[in-house]
């Protein structure tokens, strides 16, 4: 990457006596981004892919809060391409999605995005065109803010999880379609039949077994791509991405998962991790053992190693079928014991939105060749889970629910809460209810049963606060992301709400969002897994009544060169 970073001057309104234009310093920042076929190493395999400036993951840019960046992106792929600027506020005409904010970048054309920085905090980017992103091109971004932070720490690291495949995604795509269990790995098998039968009793555990036969899934249902290699920094287990610090010091981890498809639980054994920042705000500090990191989202942490020593960064996939892990070190080559996975979750009835206290909105005619009648004689109380303390982000008896490895704090949603709230406090002007829903069997994922390509723009008006009413009728966990604004997560802190621009809605569950409808144009609004945004989970969000009115104007839609 090469980087021009200049001062440029340009004329600013003062607003005090006089009215007197007077000259404000603007920095204007100049960044240079080419799209390649790249060579990916995980340590266990190597495959084609595509990543930024020759590698995957691609740079980190770092950007200046009040700062013009000016980025040429030159395609040197033989297919069309595209990079959205994940979590950032910016004019719609950079958000980088074909087809809904501007056409993308054909094969040898390079495109100039341009946009202020209004923001800063840990962020990313990714391709939005096909299956690229899955195929390694995505990067960090990380950006200076104008004042103070309100935190100390004394070295800075971007540390990015990913779950990287032998297959490329269009053949994950195409497999998934083909058989949904297709790359489910963790099937129960007869040797589990009979653990579960000494465990249970024969007749209780047949009857589990009719349940979810009756209904077409299965209890092992958490991760749709299994047999990836999770990299952190583009490098394996094996790999062992290190990080370097003296004895005492903090360290800011800056943790994103630019993951196709895997949650992540993430801990540092012998180090507590105080969560500072959500999705790139800044959040009441909270310190817990451990965190889920969802699909898209980014926490940022800090950690203060006081002995001489090395101490493992882990991040267990939350079906618990591959790790990632790293170092942090006083030195080079040092290593710390790689901890054991925690036990293999499995889906409960009450993910499946049979806890009828979670049952808001459920529409049953979407869950199709369900039968009922095979639910009969359901025993809430062997619900795993049930009866630990509750995560109101997920099901009552959820399998999913989270613990500690140690036994400790284990990061919840309801711990967010904002340091400095971004709007003022005010009741939403209406609701907006988006059912999340699918056919496991055939593979297809839609919003109110609707696929995308089926379904009308969702129609915001401009200035309005919209709450958005998430019902998880899926036994999947869906990272939903809107673009070009915030959804402030209710967590029941009222103005303290934290914003953020991915929120994870847990199977068997009703969630709550609320945005101030402030930015004009065409938006993307899509579950995050990208098998299912492409397979339909996914809208288009138009806001009318702007300063300007949406559209496509061709001479709003950015340079090409």
């Amino acid at each position: 990457m090469t980087k021009t970073l200049m001062r440029a001057l340009s004329l600013g309104l003062m607003t005090n006596m006089g009215a007197t234009l007077l000259p404000v310093l603007v920095y204007a920042g100049t960044y240079d981004l080419t799209v390649d076929k790249v060579l990916i190493d995980t340590g266990e395999f190597t495959k084609e892919g595509i990543g930024y400036n020759g590698k995957s993951p691609g740079p980190v840019l770092r950007f200046k809060e009040g700062e013009e960046v000016t980025i040429n992106v030159a395609n040197n792929l033989d297919e069309t391409t595209s990079i959205h600027w994940h979590g950032l506020i910016l004019p719609y005409q950079m958000d980088g999605v074909p087809k809904i904010s501007f056409p993308g970048i054909k094969p040898g054309e390079t495109f100039t995005y341009k946009f202020p920085i209004v923001q800063s905090g840990t962020h990313w980017f990714h391709s939005h065109s096909e299956f690229q992103e899955p195929d390694g091109a995505y990067g960090s971004i990380v950006i200076e803010p104008k004042k103070k932070e309100p935190f100390r720490f004394d070295r800075d690291y971007v540390v990015q999880f990913t779950d990287k495949h032998p297959h490329s995604g269009k053949r994950i795509m195409r497999n998934l379609k083909m058989a949904a269990d297709y790359y489910n790995r963790k099937q129960q098998t007869l040797s589990d039949f009979f653990s579960d039968v000494k465990k249970n009793g024969f007749g209780e555990t047949v009857t589990g077994r009719m349940d979810w036969g009756g209904m077409r899934m299965m209890a092992s249902d958490i991760e749709d791509v299994q047999g990836f290699t999770p990299l952190i920094n583009g490098m394996g287990p094996d790999q062992n991405w290190t990080g370097i610090f003296t004895p005492k010091e903090r360290v800011r981890l800056r943790f994103i998962n630019s993951s196709a498809m895997t949650y992540f639980d993430v801990r540092i054994p012998g180090l507590k991790m105080t969560v500072v920042a959500g999705d790139g705000n800044y959040v009441q500090p909270v310190t817990v053992d451990e965190l889920r990191i969802g699909v898209a989202e980014t926490y940022d942490v800090i950690v203060r190693p006081k002995e001489d020593k090395a101490y493992t960064i882990f991040g267990a996939s939350m079906g618990r079928t591959a790790y990632a892990r790293g170092t942090l070190a006083p030195r080079e080559g040092m290593v710390a014991a790689i901890p054991e996975m925690t036990e293999r979750p499995l889906l409960t009835m009450a993910d499946m939105g049979m806890d009828h206290g979670n049952m808001v909105g459920m529409d049953h005619s979407s869950m199709k060749k369900m039968d009922h009648s095979n639910m009969k004689g359901m025993d809430h109380s062997n619900m795993k889970g049930m009866g630990s303390e509750e995560d109101a982000f997920y099901a009552v008896g959820s399998g999913l629910a989270p613990a500690a490895a140690n036994g400790g704090k284990f990061l919840s949603y309801s711990d967010l809460k904002a340091q400095k709230p971004i709007y003022e406090h005010r009741k939403a002007t209406r609701e907006i209810e988006l059912r999340l829903t699918g056919n496991m069997e055939r593979y297809i994922w839609s919003i109110n049963g609707v696929k995308y390509e089926d379904a009308e723009p969702l129609k915001l008006q401009y200035g309005e606060r919209v709450r958005f009413k998430f019902v998880n009728e899926t036994m999947m966990t869906h990272p939903m992301h809107l673009h070009g604004m915030w959804s402030i997560l209710d967590v029941g802190a009222g103005k303290w709400n934290p914003a953020k621009h991915t929120i994870s809605v847990a199977p068997g569950t009703t969630v709550y969002s609320e945005t101030e409808v402030d930015a004009e144009g065409q938006w993307a609004f899509h579950c995050h897994l990208s098998y299912h945004a492409d397979a339909g989970m996914f809208r288009k969000v138009v806001v009318e009544g702007g300063p300007k009115s949406a559209s496509l104007n061709s001479s709003e839609e950015g340079v090409l060169q």
